[in-house]
């Protein structure tokens, strides 16, 4: 067993596929034109959607010459756990839309590749039945909060008996957001959810409470400014999540790798640092490394693996991603990942709209209002 195959499983993912840009397309031809809003949509005016991919677009690569890359190793350590790439699959609600084993089959995926798991509390099926499904991924769970103080300290005991590595909890979504793609359908299937009034009278007092009870790293997901990021500290949180909901909560807030710089300083080491937000290719993952990050989380290009070819389609990507990643590492001049600090990044004016799939300029789908 290797960092670079943790399962000792050969992989099964459709070979055919030889792009990125190729997988997203089968996903659209696989998907209805609702399931297909839910992975691209955000909210209202989707500003921060584009403005999450105008944060990578902008940054450009410093590259670095006349260096030995002839042994590149992009993997990392994550919770005592050798992976493949600085990734995770970040929660994703409703996964039960793009794959028939929703959950499971991106956990599976996750530990037939290499990486580690998150599973949204919204997505199915129970953490329970994850855990027993692929007991040895690297599995971490993402509670949105539908109940009381006993109902969250209940959550936490079963993801510790399921044996977890880590507990996140999300803290942006105090209310939910206007996802105007969905209204306008009339597809509006979890715009009630009973308890989610819960989640708006959290504070950090329950994050003192969980952090009292919890015997595994807790992480906060949607940590968005440096000065929540250091009460985060100052609380005994193991990892701050930045994040914006991939765009689909606050409308006009700011892209994820714009917030990342001033969190990581202000965490000043002290925390792990994960990111997400509009990363879908191999060079977003190289930028958000050296932007402070310790993770990156993929949300949407994890739901078009998984559509396009289920939990073989996400392992095919993540190789494709893993292919990339080397050969941005060989040409900007490193052979780890911890070779990687802001010196080799430069802002950059744009040169085109940013959009969801503005990263895929070979893409071609029927539909012209894809994004």
């Amino acid at each position: 067993m290797t960092a670079s195959n943790p399962s000792g499983r050969r992989s099964a993912a459709d070979p055919d596929f030889l792009t990125l840009h190729e997988i997203v397309q089968k996903a659209r031809q696989k998907l209805n034109h609702d399931s297909w809003d839910y992975i691209v949509g955000g909210t209202e005016t989707e500003t921060t959607v584009r403005r999450n991919r105008a944060a990578l677009d902008s940054l450009a690569f410093r590259p670095r010459v006349l260096r030995d890359v002839s042994h590149i190793e992009p993997g990392t350590t994550f919770l005592g756990r050798k992976l493949r790439l600085p990734l995770l699959l970040a929660p994703v609600g409703s996964l039960e839309l793009f794959a028939k084993e929703a959950g499971a089959a991106s956990a599976r995926a996750a530990l037939d590749y290499g990486v580690a798991h998150m599973l949204s509390s919204v997505c199915e099926p129970t953490l329970e039945d994850v855990a027993q499904t692929v007991p040895e991924a690297l599995r971490i769970f993402q509670l949105y909060v539908h109940g009381d103080a006993n109902w969250v300290d209940n959550m936490a005991a079963r993801t510790m008996d399921a044996g977890y590595s880590a507990f996140c909890l999300t803290v942006d979504s105090a209310y939910y957001s206007r996802r105007e793609r969905d209204m306008a359908k009339r597809n509006i299937r979890r715009s009630v959810v009973p308890g989610r009034e819960h989640q708006a009278t959290l504070t950090w007092k329950d994050v003192e409470r969980l952090r009292s009870i919890l015997k595994i790293p807790l992480i906060l997901k949607g940590i968005a400014t440096a000065e929540d990021a250091s009460l985060a500290v100052e609380h005994g949180v193991d990892m701050v999540y930045v994040s914006n909901h991939g765009g689909r909560q606050l409308d006009h807030d700011r892209g994820s790798l714009d917030v990342l710089p001033e969190v990581v300083q202000a965490i000043n080491g002290r925390a792990k640092v994960i990111v997400d937000g509009g990363i879908n290719r191999g060079t977003d993952i190289v930028k958000a490394i050296a932007s402070g990050a310790d993770m990156v989380g993929i949300g949407r290009m994890q739901c078009m693996g998984l559509a396009a070819g289920g939990s073989a389609g996400l392992v095919r990507l993540l190789e494709i991603l893993e292919q990339e990643v080397r050969s941005c590492m060989g040409l900007v001049g490193v052979n780890s990942m911890t070779e990687l600090d802001s010196s080799y990044l430069h802002q950059a004016p744009i040169l085109g709209p940013s959009h969801m799939l503005s990263a895929f300029p070979l893409l071609s789908l029927e539909e012209k209002s894809f994004y």
